[in-house]
Order: C-alpha cells, then structure tokens, then sequence
C-alpha cells in the first residue's frame, strides 16, 4: 500500500493491541537500478534477524513465531521492486500482514510489540503533502490522490461516477424554447449532486486540500447544487473526459498547485514570525520535543529532508554522531525526527514541511507554541 491509503480509521486499526508478538520490519529502498540490487538482499537479512528474534524471546511461543514468520514470509514473496519507493515497510502478526511502500526513507530495523510500529507510515504521509482533484464534466466526474510525485486515479467513495444516459426530447425543447445545454438538465442537477454527496463523504473520512478541474458550466453548476466545491482551494477550468489521463491534469492544475504551494509556504512563514516576536516560539529538536511532549505545540514546522539521530536523556534530545545507533545503545531514536512527527500529530499539531535551510537558524525545526 501507498501512503494516502493511511486514512484515520485505518491508523487506529494498525494501532490497536494485538497478541504479542506485533512484527514491524522496515528498511530503505531504491527506486531505479543498480542501486535497488541491494535491496533483495537486505531484506532477506532482516527477515533472518527477525526469525532469530522470534526464536530467542522468551514471551513469544513456538507455534505464535511460527505463525508470524509465515506471514512475513508470503509478504516478502509479495513485494515487488518494480514498485519500489524510498522505503519498506512490512508489518505481521499470527493472522495477518501489510505492505507499505514509502516516498520517504526509514532506518533498518526489526521490533517486536504488542502494536504496530506506525511512526514511518505518519511521517510519510504528512512529507507527502496529499490532495485531491477532481475532474468533471455533466457526464463523468473522477477522483484522483494527488502528491508531490503525481496523480493516481482513485475508486474509493463511490468514484468514478458515470451520468445515466439522457435521451434527447425535441418536444422539451420545443416548448421551453431553449437551446439544449448539457448542463440545463434535471439529470445533470441529479448527477451533480450526487458527486457532490460522495465527496463530501470522501472529505469527510480523509481531509485533503481540493482541487477541480472541468468547464465553467460544470463546476459552477456543481456549486450551486452541493457543497463541497466551496473547500476547493484551486481550480482549472478546462473540459475533461473520462480518459484524461493524469498527466494532462496534471499540467492543467500546475498553475492553481504553484499558487496554493507558495500562500502555504507565506502562512508558515508569518505564523513563526509572529511566534517570535510574541514569545510563543520554540526552535531546535530538544526545545520542540519538549514542547511537543508537553502538549504545548500548535504548529510544528521541519525542513523536508531533515533526519537526526539523537539519545534520549531525562526527557531531553541529544545529538548522535552516525557511529552510534539503536543496536549498542538503547536510548538512541535513529528515526527521532518521525516520532516527533507522529507525536505531534497525535497532540492535534498541525505540521508542515518546509524548505531545506529555511529553518537553518533554529535547528532545522521550530514550533507555534499554544501557551
């Protein structure tokens, strides 16, 4: 699965306790060769240190690992390389397994619980910077994900949708006198609304900013009927059919994308400036982790490609060269800047990604603070 499949429902089901042993297994990944050589290969050591892992502990029975390697197993003989990303994530317990495929890169490591290991799939999710596009016309109206790499077409929420067929009626026409329009129709009203109630439900189980794309009659008449268009924050008016492909979209959305991308990069901006001057501001891993942990945090803000290992030491963060890592010392987070992430995220922050070197001054990561 990719990370827009994360929506909040499944995130708690991959939360929930679980009867021990819970296996998260994660790794970096290559997208092209010859790099993504290696990956075959790290793999099959990690699921030998995983089946050595469930051996060895005393709390996990011999049928219990026996069940949890066997699905590892059948989800490595899943995985396929030709869609690699930036990281694997394979999660199993007795019953059950998940693929994730990941924009974002993850550390190596193997972990036993009783949940989930989930702090990957969070911070790649809210790095990727999702949104929805719709395209519509009187006849079909298509869903598509929308990230930094792309659009996929999407069939959640009852999408794509299909008009019924109109037959034309000469004698209507005749007597209302009109000029036939596609979009005068009761039909087109139905089919309208009836997009506009399925993606509300969309909005509604997973928020993403929204975009539109279609004629002028087609999404002013999908405002007058409904009203989900008024949470679109762009829009490209160009007629679309049910085979526009993504990349067409694409290209037409470009525009209304670069435009929503640079007034959320200025709010970010004048959010910390104002946090700054009226002492509401927090900067540097230790001082936002802090701030986080304590529920303080409103807006967490970190450079795009920011990563930090760092120990953890009487509720405080400090910063590790590459020579030390998780396997010698147990208090080092080699992925601490995820699990600042996902600790924000649970908190109700908000978090948002910014430009590398745009927080240069105050470590890379800084924080709206609430109180």
């Amino acid at each position: 699965m990719d990370t827009d499949a994360l929506t909040p429902g499944l995130l708690r089901e991959l939360r929930r306790t679980r009867p021990y042993p819970a296996l998260s297994l994660t790794m970096p990944t290559h997208r092209k060769a010859p790099d993504n050589a290696q990956d075959a290969v790290r793999l099959r050591n990690l699921v030998t240190e995983a089946a050595n892992r469930l051996e060895a502990d005393p709390r996990v029975s011999r049928e219990a690992g026996a069940a949890v390697k066997a699905q590892l197993d059948r989800a490595v003989e899943e995985v396929d390389q030709r869609r690699a990303l930036d990281a694997l994530v394979i999660l199993a317990d007795a019953d059950e397994y998940q693929i994730w495929q990941l924009p974002r890169t993850a550390p190596e490591r193997v972990v036993l619980s009783d949940s989930y290991l989930t702090r990957n799939l969070v911070s790649a999710k809210a790095r990727a910077r999702l949104f929805w596009v719709l395209s519509l016309s009187a006849e079909h109206a298509t869903l598509f994900s929308g990230t930094d790499d792309g659009l996929r077409a999407e069939r959640k929420g009852g999408f794509p949708l299909t008009a019924p067929h109109e037959e034309p009626n000469p004698q209507r026409e005749e007597r209302i006198g009109d000029t036939p329009s596609t979009y005068s129709s009761e039909d087109a009203r139905n089919f309208l609304r009836t997009v506009d109630t399925k993606l509300r439900g969309v909005l509604a189980a997973d928020p993403r900013p929204l975009f539109l794309v279609g004629l002028p009659p087609a999404l002013s008449l999908l405002d007058e009927v409904g009203e989900s268009a008024g949470n679109a924050v762009g829009r490209a008016t160009k007629g679309t059919t049910a085979d526009t492909t993504p990349p067409e979209l694409l290209r037409e959305l470009g525009p209304a994308l670069d435009v929503w991308r640079k007034r959320t990069a200025a709010g970010i901006r004048g959010r910390l400036d104002k946090a700054m001057s009226g002492r509401a501001f927090a900067g540097g891993l230790d001082e936002v982790w802090a701030a986080v942990r304590e529920g303080r945090a409103g807006l967490v803000t970190v450079e795009e490609h920011f990563e930090q290992t760092a120990r953890v030491t009487d509720g405080h963060l400090e910063p590790v060269g590459p020579d030390v890592a998780p396997a010698t010392d147990g208090q080092v987070r080699e992925d601490v800047v995820d699990e600042l992430v996902e600790a924000a995220l649970d908190n109700g922050c908000e978090v948002a990604f910014v430009a590398d070197d745009s927080l240069a001054d105050h470590g890379r990561v800084a924080a709206v603070l609430r109180f």
